[in-house]
């Protein structure tokens, strides 16, 4: 029976060498990945924060947010009065809460 504990150690370390894996794959819902010939701008943030604008033909179309600590989100206009949708300043966000690949 000295079998089985040598064995859960050896099984962990696979499982999570097999999440670790499967990064590194476009994300199909990031809304960027449409935007064909966009102008990047991108900043860094005194905290950290990296704030990417991308631009059509002059006009803002979508804000990536990288923050330093946490998920990346997304403010988008889809209406293209250069403003993102709703009125509010963060509003719409779009979060990637968690993936399954």
């Amino acid at each position: 029976m000295r079998i089985v504990p040598t064995l859960l150690p050896l099984a962990l370390s696979l499982g999570l060498a097999a999440c670790a894996s499967t990064g590194g794959q476009p994300d199909p819902n990031d809304p960027t990945a449409n935007l064909r010939n966009a102008e990047v701008i991108q900043r860094v943030q005194d905290n950290g924060d990296v704030i990417e604008e991308y631009r059509v033909a002059g006009q803002l179309r979508v804000v990536k947010v990288t923050p330093a600590r946490g998920p990346v989100y997304y403010l988008i206009d889809n209406d293209g009065d250069g403003r993102p949708d709703d009125g509010a300043p963060v509003s719409p966000v779009y979060w990637k809460l968690f993936e399954w690949n």
